[in-house]
This record gives C-alpha cells, structure tokens and sequence, in this order.
C-alpha cells in the first residue's frame, strides 16, 4: 500500500513521517549515521554533565552554565532521533497525534531553552573578560540560578503557545509529514485550516521570545570584541579569545543551521533535512567535543578522573 493510502487510513490517529527519500542503500548508510551520531550525543553530553558535577574546580557559573546546554542538548535530541530512527524503517513512520504532540512540545522546550543558555554564557563571557575584577561579585550562584530557571520558563512559555496554535487546527486526508520529525512548518502545510494564527504566533514567538537571545549574544560579542581589542599584548589577546572561542563555535554552528531551515527562502525538501540534521543531531553531538578539545580546565579534569581510575585498579 502506498503512503496516501496508508496516510488515509490513518486519518484521525496518526502522522506519517516520511524522512529522507534515498535508495534503500542509502537508507541504511543513513540509518547508521544517525544510530552513531545519537550514541555519540548520548556519551558526549552525558559524560560533560558528570565530568562537571564530579568535579569540585568545575563548579564555576561557565560550567554550571556548560552542564545545562549539555542537557538541553541531551533532551532535544532525544525527542527527535530515537522515531527518526524508526522511520527509515516502513513499520516504524506512522507516528501517533498525542506523539507529534509531545515530539514537537519537548523539542520545542528545550530548543529555545538552549538559545537562552547561549545567551547567558555570553553575558557571562562578557563578565569574565570585560570586568574580571567584579566577575565573582556579578555572576553570583544566585544570579546564575534565576537566568537557567528563566531560560525554561521561557522554553515552556514558548513551547505551550506554539504547541496549542499548532495542534488546534484540522489537518487535511494527507497527513504524510514530508520530514524526520513533526516540524512546525511541514505541519502548517497539511493543515485545511487558515494558518494566519499559528504563523502570527510563530511571528510573535521569535520577535518577543527568540530575538532577545540574538541580541545578547551579538552585543556581548560586540563588547567582548572592543575588550579584546583594547588589550596589548598578544598573550593576554590570545587568553581573552580562547575563554569564548568555543562558545562562538556553538552558536555559529546553532544559530547557522536553524536560520538557514526556517529564515531561507524554500529549498529542495531533502535539502532542508540535511540542514535540519545538523541542528538536531551533529551540534549536539560536536558541542561536548568542541568544549572538551578547547578547554584547558575540561581537559585537566578528564585527567584526573581517569588518573584516579588508573590507580584504583
């Protein structure tokens, strides 16, 4: 039986996700890079997040900062790959209407969580390099704990809104998702409803919620530019750059991909996959190892934790 006929009969109850439109060998390279690629995700981030809590000199407002982005890393890749990776399979593309639900809610939560995140270890670069002297009075656990709690409000807050305009509208026969995941934008295209609503919130949504992080971020980076251009030895330059190179890294890579999906111009179908990969399974998967290759107190950590298991045995 073919997908609009599998899609008819499932009118009511379920999606199907249609994911990428290769060859079956191709599908099964795919498959693998995906199963790899989350395992990867899984270790990575899970491992950061025990490295930093096991570890007395790591509890810094960075890392505090380092162990949540690791986490909302973490939780939204696993709302989205474990039925990615069913769905290379033809048994495992139908998803549920209470599973898009709860896919496209939890990703949604902690996606926006994460760019709030981004954006307080940007204030807190800007702290640490433009007043280092007041860095311990300013970035106090007290602030740190209200700007993480702040970032899941407003990743809930987001996630409610977008979530109830996106799923009370009537959906059409066809309820074949032409994507990996339930995303917002493939679902307002099998909608039969008028979709002015859900594409004024989404509107709203980005302007009062999504923008405030890009301007954050940009602004600290402005300062933190100015900063270091101020600073006259090469030593001290080379410092100051390194305490935010690997941030800068994860947001380019971040905010790259996911304005390239949805501030573009349409593009092919499997090509906006591809890039929707990148933000949902390879920045997750490259943000523990970008931090652990190019911090210094990371790396030194690592080596005592495995010096001390050298020893115990």
């Amino acid at each position: 039986m073919g997908s609009e006929g599998e899609a008819n009969r499932s009118v009511g109850t379920y999606f199907i996700l249609m994911g990428f439109r290769v060859i079956p060998e191709l599908q099964i390279f795919l498959f693998l890079v995906f199963l790899v690629a989350y395992c990867l995700v899984l270790v990575g981030n899970v491992s950061m997040i025990a490295l930093i809590q096991g570890d007395l000199r790591l509890h810094t407002p960075m890392y505090f900062f380092l162990q949540n982005l690791s986490f909302t890393d973490l939780s939204y890749t696993s709302a989205i790959a474990p039925k990615a990776l069913a769905s290379f399979w033809e048994q495992g593309k139908f998803i549920s209407f209470a599973g898009c639900v709860a896919q496209f809610f939890l990703f949604t939560i902690f996606i926006v969580t994460e760019g709030f995140v981004l954006a307080a270890m940007a204030y807190d670069r800007l702290v640490a390099i433009c007043s280092p002297l007041l860095y311990n009075s300013r970035m106090s656990q007290s602030l740190c704990n209200r700007l993480v709690a702040g970032s899941y409000a407003c990743g809930f807050i987001s996630s409610t809104l977008q979530s109830t305009t996106t799923f009370s509208v009537s959906f059409c026969t066809s309820r074949v998702i032409e994507h990996f995941y339930c995303d917002v934008q493939q679902l307002h295209r099998i909608t039969c409803s008028d979709t002015s609503v859900q594409e004024a919130m989404s509107f709203v949504v980005a302007a009062v919620i999504i923008l405030p992080t890009v301007l954050v971020i940009l602004g600290s980076y402005t300062f933190i530019g100015s900063a270091i251009l101020k600073i006259h030895s090469s030593e001290g330059r080379k410092k100051a750059v390194s305490t935010c190179g690997s941030h800068l890294c994860v947001v380019s890579l971040l905010y790259g991909t996911v304005s390239f999906v949805y501030l573009t111009p349409p593009s092919s179908p499997e090509c906006r996959k591809v890039a929707a990969m990148c933000y949902t399974l390879i920045t997750p998967m490259l943000n523990p190892i970008i931090y652990s290759l190019r911090n210094k107190d990371v790396k030194e950590a690592l080596r005592r934790i495995l010096a001390n298991k050298m020893v115990s045995l």
